[in-house]
């Protein structure tokens, strides 16, 4: 009787068009991730709660057991991205124009982080060069991509990384170019990511012997 009832209401909801979106909530490999949680929450986060950056899952998974311990990270743009890298590596720095943003966000901070509060501009684009030193990874997710990419580039250690985020947007080909031009390789991770229902792609620019072993 109960497979009977079980049966009857899987065909219902199949019927009126609900069946694999309940599917998905009740088991997927986007519950496990944790993408529920974050769309209701709003906040990148994994099915635990713990701070995720706003990139592909599969970019995340590819990134996460290649992080190590005594890496530099540079980012442009702040938030749980910055906890997630500070959980990991031995410091990371960001450029930040929302001031607002990190009023919000500076309790939830690792200590081994620094973030720097400038409006968008010359001074955005070169934070990159505040603390004097190369990055292994500088990750370009704020304002102003094209030209943070073309700045910061100069800023990576020589085995360094640069990430440009949500790259499948048409505006930042010209950040692609450049790297491709000063002889970096580079692999595209699409998919679906936190809170969104859309997908998106994370690109990673490389050359031989970088920090990420590709």
């Amino acid at each position: 009787m109960v497979k009977f009832l079980k049966k009857q209401s899987w065909g219902l909801l199949n019927s009126v068009g609900f069946g694999g979106a309940v599917q998905l909530y009740l088991k997927s490999a986007l519950k496990e991730y944790g993408w529920f949680r974050s769309f209701h929450s709003k906040q990148s986060v994994d099915a635990a709660g713990n701070p995720l950056p706003w990139y592909t899952y599969s970019f995340i998974f590819f990134l996460e057991p290649r992080i190590k311990p005594h890496f530099e990270v540079f980012e442009y743009g702040s938030g749980n991205s910055t906890r997630w890298y500070g959980a990991r590596v031995k410091h990371i720095a960001a450029v930040e124009h929302d001031a607002q943003w990190i009023e919000i966000i500076k309790s939830k901070l690792p200590a081994n982080s620094t973030v720097f509060s400038r409006p968008q501009g010359d001074s955005y684009v070169e934070a990159v060069k505040n603390e004097g030193k190369k990055y292994n990874i500088i990750v370009v997710d704020g304002r102003n991509r094209v030209k943070c990419t073309a700045f910061a580039a100069q800023y990576l250690t020589e085995d360094g990384v640069l990430i440009l985020d949500n790259s499948e947007r048409d505006w930042y080909q010209p950040a692609k170019d450049f790297m491709t031009k000063k002889g970096y390789k580079s692999i595209d991770f699409r998919g679906m990511l936190p809170i969104v229902g859309h997908e998106s792609c994370s690109t990673v620019f490389y050359k031989e012997g970088n920090c990420l072993g590709i």
